[in-house]
């Protein structure tokens, strides 16, 4: 049976750069019963940058909690739920300018929610581009993820980058050693732009680990945008499971 609603809203602008890292620096944020996702051998985080619009948190549009930014650091896992794989996504950090959008995700979700200010430029270049640029200021440090997209869209390919990156209908979160919440997400499958100038700027050791900085400081394996659409997250549920 289909799980309810906790949130509707549109997901759109997004700008994902890709980062390969040492999988050893994940396996303490990995849930219970997830395995670790590999594209063509690598283990890959993103730092992501997009837009919520249209919010609504358990059917209700919040008072100045509807249009906002948010900036996350993720991963990729798989988890067998006993008939097949499903692919998720794991969240390191999110960054959102509201704290009562973070409490509430930390407390249903189990998220890692945090507030800070926010902003987010639109900049067209000409006919052909445009600058996106997402910022969040940290202990009275703007920081940055931006690039330039080209206007023109593409569907994904079926096994390409962007589908490994973008096709994830699943979350996970570690509730404990032998706890996961597991959430699915529910969207079209977006539309793509070329990426180039790829820009991301934070203390990376205050902000996230020590352990991403020699990571996070190289230049990206990839960056990709996607326009986005209207997107559902279904209620969670948990599930007790030993790490595989």
């Amino acid at each position: 049976m289909q799980k309810r609603t906790f949130l509707k809203a549109k997901w759109i602008n997004l700008l994902m750069l890709n980062y390969e890292v040492d999988p050893d620096i994940l396996k303490p944020y990995l849930p219970p019963g997830t395995v670790l996702d590999t594209w063509q051998g690598k283990t890959l985080v993103s730092m992501v940058g997009f837009l919520f619009q249209d919010t609504r948190m358990m059917g209700v549009r919040w008072p100045f909690h509807v249009n906002f930014e948010e900036i996350n650091l993720r991963f990729y896992v798989r988890y067998f739920d006993g008939k097949g794989w499903k692919r998720g996504a794991v969240f390191i950090s999110e960054i959102v300018p509201k704290y009562m959008i973070a409490a509430i995700a930390n407390t249903f979700y189990n998220e890692h929610y945090m507030a800070m200010p926010t902003r987010h430029e639109i900049i067209p270049i000409d006919d052909s581009q445009t600058r996106y640029n997402y910022g969040w200021k940290y202990k009275g440090q703007w920081c940055r993820l931006e690039a330039t997209v080209n206007n023109t869209r593409q569907p994904i390919i079926p096994d390409s980058a962007e589908e490994f990156i973008f096709e994830h209908y699943w979350g996970y979160n570690k509730v404990s050693e032998n706890t996961t919440i597991e959430y699915q997400v529910e969207h079209i499958t977006w539309q793509t732009g070329e990426v180039t100038e790829a820009v991301f700027e934070a203390p990376i050791a205050k902000l996230y680990d020590p352990a991403f900085e020699p990571w996070l400081t190289r230049q990206p394996q990839s960056a990709f945008f996607a326009d986005g659409s209207d997107v559902i997250v279904r209620a969670g549920s948990r599930f007790n499971s030993t790490a595989l």
